[in-house]
Order: C-alpha cells, then structure tokens, then sequence
C-alpha cells in the first residue's frame, strides 16, 4: 500500500518539494563558498556604481591572481592535514633569486627562471624534512622557513628593490585589452592543482594523508615521501606567485607579500576546505581568493577605511576558521547546508554588512560633488604620514574636493592595487605617496594609459609620467642632520645610525644623504647601523642592544621619528645630553622632544604643508594646468631654539 501510495502521489505534491528543497541545500552545501561569492558581487554591484565595469572586474581577477596561486599550493599542505606559513617568504625570495641572477649575475632569463622556481622547491623541501624527518610540527618548520626564507631574501638584494628582467615582466602585463596575464596564470595554475588532486596518485594519497594518517601507512602510502612531495608543491606554487607579483611591480621587492600566507589559509578554509585535513578543492580554494578580493575591492570602491578594512577581512577569517571548527566537531544548528559551506556566504554577507554600515552605504567619500580625487598613502601607521593625510583632507575639505584615501600599509601590491581602483573609478586626478618609487609605476602607468594625471608626493614615481613631484628632498634632510650632528659634537665622536625599512626609498636617500655628510667630518665614526623598520618599539629594542656592545657613544641619528623617540626610551637620562639624538621628519611627538631637550634636533619635513601641496597641484592637474616638474616642500632642522614654529606644521 504504501508503494502504491508512493506511486500514485501527485507531482507537485510534498515529496516532489521536499526532493527540490533537498536538492537545493546539497548544492548549497557543496557550493556555500561560491553562493556567498555571487551575493558579495550582487551587493556590491547595488552599492557601488564603479563595480561592475569590466575595467574592474579585470582589477578583482589580477588582484586575486597571487593569492590565489599561493592558495593553490597551500591546498595540498591543508589537504594533508598540514601548515605552511612560509609561503609569502618564499615567493619574494623566488622573486628575488630570479631577479638578481638575471640582473646582477647576467644569467638568460629562462636560466633565472628555472633557479627561481628551484629556490621556491627547495624550500618546500626543507620544511618538508623538517616535518618529515626532523619531527617538528608543520607550524614550527614552516614559521622557521618565514623567517629564513625572509632573512635570505634581504641578504641577497641588501634590502633593495632589483629591477625585473623586461621579458618576464611580461607576465604582469595584458594580451590585448581584457586578457591579464596574471588571471590566465592563475587558472593554469588552478587546472594544474585540480588535475594533482583528483587524477594522480599523489593526489589521493593527500585525502588519504588528512583523513587518516595511520590509515593511510597502514594501507602502504608512504607518508614521509608523500609530505615531502606536498610541501615541494607548495614551495613550487609559492615561488610561482612571487615572480607573478614582482612581474606586476616590475621590480623583485624584498619585504613582498608579507602577511599573504595568512590570505592564502584564509582562501583555502572559506572554500570549503577543512584545517583538520581529508577535504579541499582547487574550485573552492579559486573561489575563496576571489572573495577575498572582491571584497577588498569593494570596501576600497566604497571607500571604507583602510583600518576597517582588516576588521573585516579578520571577521570573514575568523568565521569561515570558526564554521571549520564547528562542522568537525559534528555540531548541529540549523540545516546542514550552513556548516556545510554556506557559512562562508554569511560571512562575507556579514562583513558586507559591516563595510557599508560605517560608510553609511554612500561610499565613504567626502561631502559634496566636486573634483573626485584619489589618495595612496605609503602607510598610516606613522605619524609624519598621519600628519600628511590630515593636510591632504582639510585642504580638499577647505576646495570642496572630493577625496579618497586608502592606506597601503607599506605593501607595495597593495598600493598597485589601490591606484588601479582609483582608475576604474575614474578619479579626476590620484595622489601617490610610493612605498617604492620603482614597484608604484606599473599602476601610474594603467592612469597614464586613461589620461588620469597622477601627483607623486614625499618621493617620485620611476618609470612612469607624473604631472609633479610634491617632496622634501631626503637626501638633502639626510646632510642637513650630519652637519647637526656634527655640529652638537664638536666634529668628533662615535654615533650609531638607526635605519628605516629595508628597501624603502626614503630609508635609502636619508642614509645616503647623512653618509656622504657625515664622511665631511673625518673625526666622528659610525660604529654601527641597524635597521629598525620606522618603528619606535623596534628603536627601542635595537637601541638597547647596541648599548651593551657600544655603552660609550656619543650621538644616535634616527631616520625618523619614531626610532629616535625609542632610542630615548633606551639611552634614559643620557639622552640629549651625553648622547646627542637627531631624528627625522619632524613629528608633533619628535618636537615636543626637541623642546623638552631628549632629542637635540630633527629634519622637519612639514607633513600637513605637504599634503596640502599635493592636493592643490591634484586640482590643478586635473584642470589640465601644467605643472612644473617639482614642487619643493622646504626642509628644516627643528632644534629646541625654533621648535615652536613647527608644532603646527
């Protein structure tokens, strides 16, 4: 009876409903990433107007391109059950063996080519063996290799930016006008995941691996071999997506893509892929890059704040990570399909949800309908760059321009990406502060091909067209602070030097400016030069250390503010007194140690004057007024005599 009840039940009737609705939520299930992926782009298409055009939509595909191909790599490693922190190490050390073989070394490219992808492997295999052989823990190996990785690639480029041979920038650049090169490398690179995982034994032996690891010994896999092969693999794909990103800046950075292993995790688990192992897929690993970076796109088109920005992104990470958690613990709330891979879109519905409440769903510009200008500040977390954006803003608000700013937290991708927003949005002019003059040009040059005239400010754009260069000269701010420093000393004496980030530019020309000056005096000799990342907590410790190796120094010269604020903090009550302190920049913090008499002068750049500057020549140039080449920004020694004129610069 009940067969014939079955048999005889309408088609429209419940069953049929419940088999579609069962339907429905296993395609949910297997597809949450790619659902809440398709709900992002609507939202986003409804809030920004700029969203949709294809010259962004190609900025979303180059844009994920790099963290995409890292996640690729990283999905073996998470399939397994496994970690590799190392990965954004890795691809600029790849990035920079390539690039000083071919430039430094006169190797054939394809000869570079072949040794940067051979550095990527090796490293992948060195944490394998650690893992393997050595028995550590994956995270151990790989947060070892970070930092190895990391240090190696600075010690090969000094610290500098090394221009990228011609032909493989190439691979940075477009076919035509709507084929990035660095998309078609990424979905090589997705089919060649994707055929690894499913169709060879390798790839069955890594779900094998991440579901059961003594299961799949048992069964004859040998595991130690099989890890090796997946950290090589991932080495391999991370020394890939390094030249693909130095290819875009046209110059192997150094301190490239930091903080992208933690995108390329994140990219992996919002796919759907599981930390505990057993489970990945290069589609969902594609999609979960993607929604990574539509929604960093987004949240700039909507010109929500850059420092708002990495709450979001945390809180997408944080919930995709959470949801992994809760589906392996087996808990039940709610329909399957949620924990399944659904709540990867209420993730990203959620940080959506939060982007467009603080910028009130209006885009987060500046009141009023003027002159739409775009403004890419180097860093925010520095008070001299603080100080730049605050006279950048009241100078547009005072014009009633419209003014953007983001923040590229001393990335240069980052800011490539930026600019290349500002020019799908169709910015009437852009302001660049370059974290690197060399890696921000291929983005000035997407403005210069749509005729967007582009103010570089604090240091120059190299080999691109900008309308005028707003900027104190470094190299002349780093003489100015040797004949301070010489002067406090009478000509003679030891000084240590604490320097800025290596590779960045305006580290470079103030050293190079306070060593030819300080060489003038024969009688004061430098007894040691340590980087100190433009950061007062690291001043302070770098400072303490050379006290215990040169107790009996007599002056400190800090390439900004903030080192020599924590250099103070280290030398106590010696400071401006037995030990002579100069710094850089000029900060509100700096003068008010200038005037309590810890720090004996520093280089005022007169930050507000200088974003005040750039935004009146962005107004002209977008006016099409012509512009001289350089707009000096005037540089002065603030000493406790005259510090009072600076305190509202």
């Amino acid at each position: 009876m009940s067969t014939e009840t079955l048999r005889k039940r309408p088609e429209g009737g419940p069953a049929r409903d419940g088999g579609a609705l069962r339907t429905t939520a296993r395609l949910l299930g297997e597809n949450g990433a790619l659902a809440g992926l398709v709900i992002l782009v609507l939202a986003l298409a409804v809030a920004s107007d700029d969203f949709l055009t294809v010259t962004n939509l190609l900025n979303v595909g180059v844009q994920a391109a790099v963290v995409a191909i890292l996640a690729f790599g990283a999905t073996f490693v998470i399939v397994t059950a496994g970690i590799d922190l190392s990965v954004g190490s890795v691809a600029a050390l790849s990035a920079v063996v390539l690039a000083w073989t071919a430039t430094e070394q006169g190797m054939p490219w394809p000869v570079a080519l072949v040794f940067a992808i051979v550095a990527g492997l090796a490293a992948g295999l060195v944490n394998g063996l650690l893992i393997t052989y050595g028995k550590l823990p994956p995270f151990i190996a790989t947060l070892a290799m970070l930092g190895i990785a990391r240090g190696l690639a600075l010690v090969i480029s000094d610290g500098s930016p090394i221009a990228f041979p011609g032909a493989v920038t190439h691979l940075g650049d477009t076919i035509g006008e709507y084929l990035p090169v660095p998309v078609l490398v990424m979905i090589v690179m997705g089919l060649l995941t994707a055929l690894i995982l499913a169709r060879t034994y390798s790839g069955r032996a890594m779900y094998a691996i991440g579901g059961n690891e003594e299961a799949a010994r048992l069964s004859g896999i040998r595991v130690d071999r099989q890890k090796l092969v997946t950290y090589a693999l991932s080495g391999a794909f991370a020394a890939v997506a390094g030249i693909v990103l130095a290819s875009r800046l046209a110059s192997a950075q150094p301190q490239a893509a930091e903080g992208y292993e933690l995108d390329a995790i994140a990219a992996v688990v919002i796919g759907g892929a599981s930390l505990s192992g057993g489970k990945g897929r290069a589609f969902g690993t594609l999609v979960g890059a993607l929604i990574l970076a539509v929604l960093r796109n987004g949240l700039n088109l909507l010109s929500v704040s850059a420092f708002w920005q990495q709450v979001v992104i945390g809180v997408v990470i944080a919930l995709a990570v959470l949801l992994d958690t809760v589906r392996r613990r087996g808990v039940k709330f709610g329909p399957r399909t949620f924990w399944a891979g659904g709540g990867a879109a209420v993730a990203v519905i959620v940080a959506l949800s939060a982007g467009l409440a603080l910028t009130g769903g209006n885009g987060g510009g500046a009141a009023g309908g003027g002159t739409k200008v775009g403004l890419s500040v180097s860093t925010l977390n520095n008070p001299f760059f603080v100080q730049f954006r605050d006279g950048a803003q009241a100078e547009a608000a005072r014009r009633g321009v419209d003014l953007t700013v983001s923040d590229a937290q001393n990335d240069a991708s980052q800011q490539v990406n930026q600019v290349q927003n500002y020019v799908s949005q169709g910015m009437d002019a852009i302001i660049v502060n370059p974290v690197d003059s060399d890696a921000a040009a291929p983005a000035v040059q997407a403005a210069n091909r749509a005729d967007i005239p582009v103010i570089a400010a604090d240091r120059t754009v190299n080999g691109a067209d900008v309308a005028q260069l707003v900027a104190s000269d470094n190299v002349e701010g780093g003489r100015l602070a040797a004949d301070e420093m010489a002067k406090l000393l009478g000509g003679k004496g030891e000084i240590v030097v604490l320097q800025g980030q290596p590779g960045a530019s305006a580290s470079r020309e103030r050293g190079q400016g306070f060593a030819e000056g300080i060489a003038e005096h024969s009688g004061i000799e430098v007894v040691a030069e340590q980087p100190a990342d433009f950061d007062r907590t690291k001043g302070l410790n770098v400072m303490t250390n050379l006290l215990q190796s040169h107790p009996d120094i007599d002056g400190v010269f800090a390439e900004n503010d903030e080192m020599a604020l924590g250099a103070i903090k280290a030398l106590g009550d010696r400071a401006g007194d037995e030990v002579k302190v100069v710094g850089f920049d000029g900060t509100p913090a700096g003068i008010e140690a200038v005037q309590n008499g810890t720090m004996n002068a520093s280089v005022a750049q007169q930050p507000r004057l200088l974003g005040k500057m750039a935004v009146d020549s962005a107004l002209k140039a977008a006016g099409g007024e012509d512009l001289p080449a350089d707009a000096p920004v005037p540089v002065k020694i603030a000493t406790r005599e005259n510090a009072s004129q600076f305190v509202n610069d």
